[in-house]
């Protein structure tokens, strides 16, 4: 790469950052209770933001093109769950199969890295997390949405075991740090996930959209930032 062109990347790699947070900090403030701007902008920025992180992870991953295409593949899916839940109650329904196809995608794209269950305790650790979770929320869970919630909350848990799983088994190789951010992410997703879940069936959080989101974008940041960065 010339001097010439490495500005031009250099610039994006911090604009993209920024441009990033920027729009999840004016997502959050539409989306507020009560509103702190406009509530139609989150209809602009809830999705940019998503999209933007699309961009970050779309030129990464040179050296890892299964993982690249399925993580990239759960992004999709994600946009498409966060512009389903712009509807909070017609939209909860597709936006749960949206990211319950997110999390299906990340699953078998970190299964690319580490074999499914290659290290147990963290699923040992996310199902006790989920039964917790579940446990706290059962009662108040509609009954035509107790499987979907099941389902989904076990593909939850799943991934981000399989994140930490990838993460613990590659200690000491070259990998490790990429797999890190995948632990994070995982982490964080099943965080944003649990108060959203929580707001919705047991009752309102104080300040739930700025938690949820403030957990949910960085996950996907971490996710995305789990796939190497494109070489010169």
């Amino acid at each position: 790469m010339t001097a010439s062109a490495a500005k031009p990347a250099s610039r994006m790699g911090v604009a993209l950052p920024l441009l990033t947070f920027l729009s999840a900090a004016l997502a959050i403030l539409a989306l507020s209770q009560p509103p702190q701007l406009p509530p139609t902008l989150a209809f602009v920025f809830k999705p940019l933001t998503t999209v933007l992180i699309l961009l970050y992870a779309w030129p990464r991953g040179l050296q890892q093109p299964r993982l690249a295409r399925w993580l990239r593949a759960g992004l999709l899916c994600s946009l498409v769950g966060d512009v389903a839940l712009l509807w909070p109650e017609q939209g909860f329904l597709p936006g749960l199969v949206s990211f319950l196809a997110a999390h299906v995608c990340y699953i078998v794209g970190f299964c690319t890295r580490k074999r499914l269950g290659a290290v147990r305790w963290p699923f040992l650790m996310f199902g006790v997390i989920a039964a917790m979770v579940l446990g706290r929320l059962w009662s108040s869970i509609p009954a035509a949405l107790q499987a979907p919630v099941v389902v989904y909350v076990v593909c939850l848990a799943t991934m981000a075991a399989q994140a930490w799983a990838w993460w613990r088994g590659s200690v000491g190789q070259s990998d490790e740090p990429l797999a890190r951010w995948a632990a994070w992410g995982g982490t964080l997703f099943v965080l944003s996930d649990a108060m959203l879940a929580i707001n919705k069936f047991a009752g309102p959080l104080d300040m739930a959209s700025f938690w949820v989101l403030a957990s949910y974008w960085p996950a996907q940041w971490c996710i995305a930032s789990s796939l190497g960065r494109a070489r010169a």
